[in-house]
């Protein structure tokens, strides 16, 4: 007989106990061990930083390529021109073009993942900044999809780099990879993410940067982290 998705997840639930807070290997063996639902649900990680995203100078922002990937096709489109358009489709960009690319997009193409440019094709974009913006899509220096390394970049994104901006709250939010993969491979997506958040630490930030780190599937319970355990252990600090 076929439980139903809210005894599943209340079967999940019963094996996280309430208030404590776990090593991140106590974690992932927690979240193995949760029943599988009909997909295969991502594990997402939630970071509370002691940071005020107002000040335009405590932003978190970035990205960084996971060593085991997204366990997804990361669709690659790139606006570039003259050798940048032969480096993007060698390096295997799903979508190249300039003004073709830029006219489907602006007609309310949004059919890719990752949007590259360089900084010479970055000024043909900026019509298109309200379409791309909302949805994050929007090219920046910051999360390397603006770049004069388009080739190598196209490269990073198939492999599974992900961006990461802390929100309004000082909450970021980040998908560190598929529940098949096992607790080892996330383990090491977590580690090279979690990294990238301290080393991003601005310098204006005072106090306690990680304030809580949960970390859960697509439909389960979050399981709340040793986060000063983390820090300590991090190869970042």
């Amino acid at each position: 007989m076929k439980q139903s998705a809210g005894k599943i997840y209340r079967a999940n639930a019963a094996k996280v106990e309430a208030g404590k807070k776990y090593s991140l290997d106590e974690a992932l063996a927690i979240v193995d061990s949760f029943q599988n639902r009909k997909f295969d649900e991502s594990i997402e990680v939630c970071i509370n930083l002691g940071v005020d995203p107002k000040q335009s100078d405590q932003m978190v922002r970035g990205a960084t390529t996971l060593p085991n990937g997204l366990g997804k096709p990361v669709r690659v489109a790139c606006v570039v021109r003259g050798d940048a358009e032969r480096e993007a489709r060698e390096a295997g960009a799903d979508h190249v073009g300039n003004d073709d690319l830029i006219e489907k997009i602006a007609g309310g193409w949004l059919d890719f993942d990752r949007l590259l440019t360089t900084p010479e094709s970055l000024k043909d974009l900026t019509k298109l900044a309200k379409i791309l913006g909302p949805k994050g899509l929007m090219p920046n220096k910051k999360t390397g999809t603006v770049t004069t390394e388009i080739g190598k970049s196209v490269k990073e994104q198939k492999l599974g780099k992900i961006e990461y901006k802390v929100e309004k709250a000082g909450v970021l939010h980040a998908i560190i990879g598929k529940k098949s993969f096992g607790p080892q491979k996330l383990k090491e997506n977590f580690s090279v993410f979690f990294d990238a958040v301290l080393k991003a630490k601005p310098a204006t930030s005072k106090g306690v940067y990680v304030r809580k780190i949960a970390i859960a599937p697509t439909m389960g319970p979050g399981i709340i982290l040793d986060s000063a355990a983390l820090v300590n252990n991090s190869q970042a600090v």
